[in-house]
């Protein structure tokens, strides 16, 4: 009688990771994918109830933190393999009328955050030989629109962070890509949905084809699943020459 092969462990186990923006939409699914691959995983978001409710749901740690204050950022654990940064936050208007207050907070939250988190994080992985940064780009860190110059400035800032870090941490075994989707189905844009319907006097589902995704050949919202399979697929063991990318998933909207 021969013994059973033992199952293989998952391929995240003994790893740790930090997501930010983890209480809601990508980043509790990027949340969910890595404690279901066997990291144990850090939340963190401006939210507390929701960073909890988040960490419970996957066995994780919750921190509650404003990313916008370098102090709550240096609070955070330094001691993670994994860094998804997520956290963002958007304000819609003509750069003449952009309120500087906003465009400064974002910057803070979107860039410096980041920043700030990698060299907080990095000297845990440089020392272990292993470690994986993924950047919540977005096709806007590739292309411009209208009236989100905050936003726009912030994730074409993100995706030359990113590729900074790649070529200095390549070295130590350490990786860092963006993913960069299109319009993800999340609270936020299903909120930006409803009222250009009711600006353009258009059914939600005109408003998703013609004016939201008017670029993107595929006519459908990304699900913040399929954002979190990238960022795990970023952190699996195949991935080891996987650097300095910039992974789009924008139904083609960068091809045009």
């Amino acid at each position: 009688m021969t013994n059973a092969p033992h199952p293989a462990p998952p391929p995240l186990s003994g790893r740790t990771a930090l997501v930010t923006g983890g209480g809601g939409g990508i980043g509790r699914a990027c949340a969910h994918a890595l404690a279901a691959a066997g990291a144990a995983v850090h939340v963190t978001d401006l939210d507390a109830d929701a960073a909890k409710a988040v960490a419970d749901a996957v066995g994780g740690t919750a921190h509650a933190a404003d990313l916008a204050d370098p102090a709550a950022v240096e609070g955070l654990p330094a001691e993670v393999d994994i860094l998804v940064n997520n956290a963002g936050l958007q304000h819609v208007a003509p750069l003449h009328a952009f309120p500087p207050e906003r465009f400064a907070r974002i910057q803070q939250v979107m860039v410096t955050a980041p920043f700030l988190l990698m060299r907080h994080t990095l000297p845990h992985m440089y020392a272990r030989g292993w470690g994986r940064v993924v950047n919540i780009s977005s096709v806007h860190g590739l292309r411009a629109s209208a009236y989100k110059s905050a936003y726009v400035a912030a994730k074409h800032a993100l995706e030359g962070l990113s590729k900074v870090l790649a070529v200095e941490a390549a070295p130590h075994g350490v990786t860092s890509n963006c993913v960069s989707p299109g319009y993800v189905r999340t609270p936020l844009v299903e909120g930006q949905l409803r009222d250009q319907a009711a600006a353009h006097g258009l059914p939600e589902e005109e408003v998703l084809a013609e004016v939201m995704l008017a670029r993107s050949p595929l006519k459908r919202l990304i699900e913040p699943e399929e954002v979190a399979a990238a960022v795990l697929w970023l952190c699996g063991p195949h991935t080891g020459h996987v650097n300095g990318t910039s992974l789009a998933l924008d139904g083609g909207w960068t091809a045009t």
